[in-house]
């Protein structure tokens, strides 16, 4: 069997260390081989994005190169269409048989999980890495209970010894960043700096993304 990966999707609209440094952190803690990040096209449960999405993939592939071990998959965004987690993964488990696939994701999408598309067959293609704040205690409806009961884990190393089916809560010190917030200081025409990658930033200012129309 090989090195586990992650997976991160979003809409990363635009992308910023809010999203990179959980990455990072889970590539370290878990010894995963790569962090891929998965930028949707249109995410069925959000907003369209306000920009492109080449937009978002080019800052995207920018953010990545700047830091090793993260990769950008842009599957979802050449489907042209809404974007289900479930069909990426029967995507990538048929193209990497062998290896562990650990998707990431935040506390309160786990907690709303079974609203999602085919919800209940995730876990036989991937495991679930919860991402939840230090002192955080999640409320948890019964069908969301009863899920993590069976197939909760407190030890990483199970997620590199089974390809998929396991819960794993991570801890991890998370930043207070959002793509609303950036999207509301740059459309008020002021300075994001030290919120997302420089060069990410340049981009923007380059392409004229989400500034005010009467600027």
């Amino acid at each position: 069997m090989k090195k586990a990966i992650g997976l991160l999707g979003g809409t990363f609209d635009p992308i910023h260390n809010g999203h990179l440094r959980p990455a990072i952190e889970l590539q370290e803690r878990l010894n995963l081989a790569e962090v891929r990040l998965l930028p949707n096209y249109i995410p069925p449960h959000k907003a369209t994005p306000d920009s492109a999405p080449k937009h978002r993939l080019a800052m995207a592939r920018l953010a990545a190169e700047q830091t090793p071990r993260l990769v950008i998959d842009d599957r979802e965004l050449m489907r042209d269409r809404p974007s289900y987690t479930l069909e990426t993964l029967i995507e990538l488990r048929a193209e990497l048989p062998d290896t562990p696939l650990c998707f990431l994701m935040g506390m309160d999408a786990f907690c709303g999980l079974n609203r999602w598309h085919r919800w209940q067959e995730l876990l036989e293609y991937t495991h679930l890495i919860v991402s939840y704040r230090p002192g955080y205690q999640p409320h948890f409806n019964s069908t969301i209970k009863a899920l993590y009961q069976a197939h909760g884990t407190t030890e990483s190393s199970t997620l590199q010894q089974h390809l998929a089916g396991y819960i794993y809560l991570f801890n991890n010190a998370q930043l207070d960043i959002s793509s609303t917030q950036i999207r509301s200081i740059l459309h008020q025409g002021n300075n994001p700096q030290y919120l997302l990658p420089e060069a990410v930033a340049n981009y923007i200012r380059e392409q004229r993304l989400y500034q005010s129309s009467v600027l």
